[in-house]
């Protein structure tokens, strides 16, 4: 008789899946022997290293982990879930055998079980048919169906009344599903014999059977994976679509085919292309305050070196031409200083972290209280923790500095400053407030100080920039600087900056 396939299998269903797997194992393993470790490693870093630098990459890995676990534990289940099945039917005909042959069996004279030599089903008469049989009883009776002829079907093991048992054993090299069912038969004295029935098919076609619907099964479920690989990779490709407009339309602002992002985004990513656009227009617009700041400096240089120059020309003595020299070069580097100031202050940020203001402004008056050590000055602070200016630090320096210095200047000896949020959410707007005990500024005249040069008291020195400056600086953050009269007596600015966002570009 041949070799079935499932004579490579042990005596349980395990192993028949196993010897179905190991040949395919066998074959992968000669096919990709040529391979080195060190390259196979190598792909497989290459893979991960590509999945992890690429949002395309990591969604396609994340569906390929996930489709191959989830159709790896279906396949795995519904294949346990067959073999149940095929388990299951196969007990149920076995019972049938056996309730067949306790229907067949027969009395002696004595009232004791007997097995007819012909049965209902005829394989039990036909030797090597597959299907075989055995009775056993405690009296020593010995019952063997013809289908055992030249076997030595050894696969009985005596069993209690009521108890059946379900094995495999091997042979002659044919796998068998055995079943042992135990009963008591009561003879014609009245007395209670054992007897155990065994019943066995070969379970070549069973294995058989489940190898097949696991080919066909795992054929499926590859085909089922490829499938959706492919569709999951064109959703993905769909999806991060607008990520690729995005990237095409920053080449085109690079290339200088566009100004600023336009498109049509989705909802998620116009915070990123807002932000983008905000920092386009920043850049653009500081190379435009200090394009304009040049030519500004430029037209403003030319009346003191035209008075030096004719002055030269004229032949002055020293004695007048040294005061109209200091006079003249006071005033360009008035200008140079006023132009700086305003080429570097800076718009307010959308984009970087808040600068807390409570530390800023105790540097900045711990320093003005040593400048102005000859004439004591009682500067108070009123600033929370955590208030912050989403801008520039020396853009807040330059405001608080100005401010305060003012403040120090024409105050009395007191000085009053402080801070506060302006509105809810993550980056809200910030109110500065600087006041003194002097004489206070006349409201025609509140407009005048903001001006450039402007110097209501001639004493103080300075050349009356730095009001100018705080309102350049804040007027660039869409925010706007107030004078008010303090209770203190003296005068209140106020500053109000709103939270940073599209407008003040």
């Amino acid at each position: 008789m041949g070799r079935r396939p499932g004579d490579a299998a042990a005596p349980d269903l395990g192993r028949h899946r196993g010897a179905f797997g190991g040949g395919g194992r066998k074959t992968t393993e000669s096919r990709w022997r040529p391979l080195s470790r060190t390259g196979v490693n190598g792909k497989l870093a290459a893979v991960w290293g590509w999945g992890l630098h690429s949002l395309h990459g990591r969604l396609l890995l994340a569906s390929v982990l996930v489709l191959a676990g989830f159709l790896g534990v279906a396949g795995v289940a519904l294949d346990q879930a067959f073999r149940r099945s095929a388990e299951a039917g196969l007990r149920e005909r076995l019972m049938g055998h056996v309730y067949a042959l306790l229907a067949a069996a027969d009395e002696d004279s004595r009232g004791r079980m007997v097995l007819p030599q012909t049965l209902p089903d005829p394989r039990f008469s036909k030797p090597d048919s597959g299907l075989y049989a055995r009775v056993d009883g405690e009296d020593g009776y010995r019952w063997r169906s013809p289908s055992l002829a030249g076997r030595g079907g050894d696969f009985l093991r005596p069993q209690p009344p009521g108890v059946r048992r379900y094995f495999r054993v091997r042979e002659a090299g044919e796998p068998l599903y055995v079943v042992n069912y135990g009963v008591a038969w009561e003879d014609a004295a009245g007395q209670s014999i054992r007897y155990t029935l065994a019943v066995a098919q070969d379970f070549t076609p069973v294995a058989a059977e489940m190898a097949a619907f696991r080919g066909n099964l795992w054929r499926w479920l590859g085909g089922l994976a490829l499938a959706l690989l492919v569709v999951q990779g064109l959703i993905v490709r769909w999806g991060l679509g607008p990520l690729r407009r995005v990237e095409r339309d920053l080449e085109r602002i690079e290339a200088g085919a566009a100004e600023s992002l336009a498109g049509d985004y989705p909802r998620e990513l116009q915070g990123l292309t807002r932000n983008l656009n905000a920092l386009i227009a920043s850049s653009r617009a500081s190379r435009e305050r200090y394009r304009n700041r040049l030519g500004d400096l430029a037209h403003s240089m030319k009346t003191p070196l035209a008075i030096l120059r004719n002055a030269a020309e004229s032949g002055s003595d020293d004695a007048r031409l040294r005061p109209l020299v200091l006079e003249q070069v006071a005033r360009m580097d008035e200008i140079v200083q006023h132009q700086l100031r305003r080429a570097a202050a800076a718009p307010q940020s959308t984009l970087g972290r808040a600068v807390e203001v409570r530390p800023v402004m105790e540097r900045i008056a711990r320093s003005l209280a040593r400048i102005h050590a000859a004439r004591p000055v009682d500067i108070a602070l009123d600033v929370p923790s955590g208030v912050g200016f989403f801008g520039d630090e020396g853009d807040l320096m330059e405001i608080l500095g100005n401010l305060l210095d003012n403040a120090c200047k024409y105050g009395r000896g007191r000085v009053r400053a402080g801070a506060r949020a302006q509105g809810l959410g993550r980056r809200p707007g910030l109110l500065l407030w600087v006041e003194d005990d002097g004489p206070g500024i006349e409201p025609g005249k509140r407009r005048e100080v903001l001006r450039r040069g402007s110097r209501l008291d001639q004493r103080q020195p300075g050349q009356g920039i730095g009001l100018s400056v705080v309102r350049e600086i804040v007027e660039g953050a869409g925010g706007r600087i107030h004078i008010l009269d303090s209770p203190l007596g003296g005068a209140r600015v106020e500053v109000r900056i709103p939270p940073p966002g599209l407008a003040q570009f």
